[in-house]
């Protein structure tokens, strides 16, 4: 039986777990590993916190990691909700994630690839994993980085990037492969920028990792 890793960003976590139960359907393991940066956007908004990114990824203090892992905790109870009785919650930090801290991010971990053993012991038992990136620390993870490197730790067939973005865009279209070489040739040269920098360098990841890897329609290959 394949494992396959589904990535679903925070705007589309509760509509795409369906995606997830037809995989399941289909003989596939599946996890899954969420996002919440719309929510947690918002929600220090509401607090009067400033957010601060840098190349896509969330800067991260005790403050803002206290609104991160309840806006994923959110996200986490919607999408368990909407997969049904075969999905079990995990946060990440509570499994053993392993990551190395950026510091000049804060609290923000850089997750290696790993096999947490209630991950196993889950799919072991029939059931679909739904993981909330933090990283032992506790620290802040970004969800595309912790999925790939879940997927290598996990030995999955394939990884998949769900999000309301529609592939990796080019001249304002989207392209339908890009191979790692030009992948990370454009990332150094800043052709990228925002959400999608993680997403790419997160595929790269998982490529190099022996993981096919697509963001929507785009395919990463080696």
């Amino acid at each position: 039986m394949s494992r396959i890793v589904l990535k679903l960003g925070g705007r589309v976590a509760a509509t795409a777990a369906a995606e997830a139960l037809e995989l399941r359907a289909q003989g596939h393991d599946v996890v899954v590993v969420h996002g919440a940066g719309p929510q947690i956007t918002a929600e220090m908004e509401r607090r009067g916190i400033v957010p601060t990114f840098v190349d896509g990824r969330r800067v991260t203090t005790t403050e803002v990691l206290h609104v991160v892992r309840g806006s994923l905790a959110e996200v986490n109870g919607v999408v368990c909700a909407a997969i049904g009785p075969s999905a079990v919650s995990f946060f990440g930090d509570a499994i053993g994630l392993p990551a190395t801290q950026v510091e000049a991010l804060g609290l923000v971990g850089h997750p290696v690839p790993s096999a947490p053993p209630p991950v196993e012991e889950a799919l072991a038992a029939g059931l679909i994993p739904v993981i909330a990136p933090l990283a032992t620390g506790p620290l802040n993870v970004n969800a595309d980085e912790a999925a790939a490197a879940l997927a290598i730790g996990l030995g999955a067939e394939r990884i998949v990037f769900v999000s309301d973005v529609p592939g990796v865009l080019l001249d304002g279209h989207v392209v339908e492969r890009i191979a790692v070489d030009d992948a990370v040739r454009m990332l150094g040269d800043s052709t990228f920028e925002g959400g999608i920098v993680p997403k790419l360098e997160a595929a790269v990841m998982a490529t190099r990792g022996g993981v096919r890897a697509s963001i929507g329609s785009t395919e990463v290959v080696a």
